[in-house]
């Protein structure tokens, strides 16, 4: 892979760095890595995207914040512990993927990410998420599913933009009232959690919502179908599986029920 070619002479590195420099994408994809690589650091506000998917780095360091005008990092599959405060003053960036690492904390600084469209950082060790991701206003994704997180923040419910949330396998007992006032919600997905009781008006006013997934929680579909809005939800989950349909879109049997285990 050419991405792999750093050691096979300083012509292929300069040829390597002016590309990064022309398109501000760089691909570092399964180089073996084990360290953030300096000339990443170098090239300060050409980066646009940087893919540090699946290598061995276990630290990200402060300098990242020279970057100011990345928009995507992926640094997911990785061996890294925590991220540096500084992480917030990459004020452009959109998406950030972390997915597969051993963050056992964000930083509150991440709700300076005021840019921030999608934050995804399943299988690692969160044991909470900052408040500050409720100033996300501009979120559209949020992915913490196989954490060990007990609950969600109360401020979820200021990120006014959030499409889909996604927090299967962890140990979430309850859910903040606020989740009512995602009025873009479409997908909640909760499988493998320890959830007993939804908020009471969640289906009557997160009027977008269409996928609401439940599966290995205690909570009753009896319950379930005497909450305030049901039928109205049920409209709407109906109207997207038709739509699917009609598209030809294949889709498994777990997409046809309300994803609430009998």
């Amino acid at each position: 892979m050419g991405c792999c070619a750093s050691n096979q002479g300083g012509g292929s590195k300069a040829s390597r760095v002016k590309r990064w420099r022309s398109t501000g994408i760089i691909g570092l994809r399964d180089s073996k890595l084990k360290t953030f690589p300096d000339v990443v650091i170098d090239m300060e506000r050409a980066v646009r995207t940087l893919d540090l998917t699946h290598n061995k780095i276990s630290d990200v360091p402060g300098d990242i914040s020279k970057l100011i005008n990345m928009q995507r990092l992926l640094i997911a599959d990785n061996l890294i512990e925590r991220l540096p405060g500084n992480l917030g003053k990459l004020q452009s960036l959109k998406v950030l993927m972390l997915d597969g690492n051993r963050i056992s904390y964000l930083p509150d600084e991440l709700g300076q990410l005021i840019r921030l469209e999608q934050l995804s950082i399943a299988r690692n060790m969160l044991i909470y998420l900052p408040d500050t991701i409720g100033s996300l206003r501009n979120l559209v994704l949020l992915n913490v599913s196989n954490n060990r997180l007990k609950s969600l923040p109360e401020s979820l419910g200021s990120c006014a933009s959030l499409e889909e949330i996604q927090a299967n396998d962890n140990v979430v007992e309850e859910l903040p009232a606020s989740l009512c006032n995602l009025m873009q919600l479409k997908s909640l997905c909760l499988d493998d959690n320890q959830v007993k009781q939804i908020p009471d008006g969640l289906l009557k006013d997160c009027k977008s919502l269409q996928n609401l997934s439940l599966h290995n929680n205690p909570i009753s579909m009896d319950d379930f179908q005497l909450m305030e809005g049901y039928q109205e939800f049920e409209e709407r989950r109906k109207k997207k599986f038709d739509k699917q349909i009609d598209s030809n879109v294949m889709i498994s049997s777990k997409g046809l029920d309300v994803g609430v285990d009998k």
